[in-house]
């Protein structure tokens, strides 16, 4: 019926199918044996019997007999065995026929992966990622530098004077203004006390706004 309507069997069904031809062919061989094996319980006993009579004529013939009855008997044990082994080769053929199908089926995948993971594509996108990340490093090197000037500790009056500038450049105008018309932040002499009040309280005030930027 597959046939008339052009369908092709699957490897399954043609498996399937030569499984079942197989077992039927080894199922009539073996029937075949055991008629033989009869005809040959037969043969022997007639052959007893003619030997106790001393028929010695029917005895030839009947042996005679006996020999190909037990020669075809052998011939079904070799076609047996060669079903058999058809048996085994065409499984061992489906066997390599799904490893090969599976096989393609991975080879299929890998390709479409390969179409998805464009390797130049990939290489492109490394480079950029490598890019972004260096520049990245070296803005934040940058700003490393910048805030250790800025917020750095010095001895050396000028350079301190030098970053108290840039703090104040960089909080605005207004809190400019006013430190710069700050007085000095020098030590005053013996006897006055009120100048020397004065500019430890700016002092403090200097070093809290220096603190709150900091912090």
């Amino acid at each position: 019926m597959d046939s008339l309507f052009g369908r092709k069997k699957t490897m399954k069904e043609q498996i399937r199918d030569n499984d079942r031809d197989l077992r039927k062919a080894n199922r009539d061989i073996e029937r075949d044996r055991n008629k033989l094996e009869m005809e040959e319980k037969k043969l022997e006993a007639e052959i007893k019997k003619a030997a106790k009579s001393g028929n010695k004529q029917v005895c030839t013939i009947l042996a005679k007999q006996l020999v190909n009855i037990r020669k075809q008997k052998n011939r079904t044990f070799v076609a047996s065995s060669q079903i058999s082994a058809a048996g085994y080769a065409a499984k061992g053929m489906a066997s390599n026929f799904k490893i090969a199908e599976a096989m393609g089926e991975t080879s299929k995948t890998m390709g479409q992966m390969n179409k998805v993971m464009d390797p130049r594509k990939l290489a492109g996108t490394m480079r950029d990622f490598t890019v972004a990340n260096e520049k990245m490093n070296m803005t934040e090197e940058i700003m490393n530098d910048a805030f250790d000037d800025i917020l750095g500790e010095s001895d050396d009056e000028s350079e301190e004077q030098g970053v108290i500038n840039k703090v104040l450049d960089a909080i605005g105008i207004e809190i400019s203004d006013k430190l710069i018309n700050a007085p000095s932040t020098s030590k005053g002499a013996i006897g006055e006390p009120a100048k020397k009040v004065s500019s430890s309280k700016e002092d403090r005030e200097i070093e809290a706004m220096l603190a709150e930027l900091k912090s």
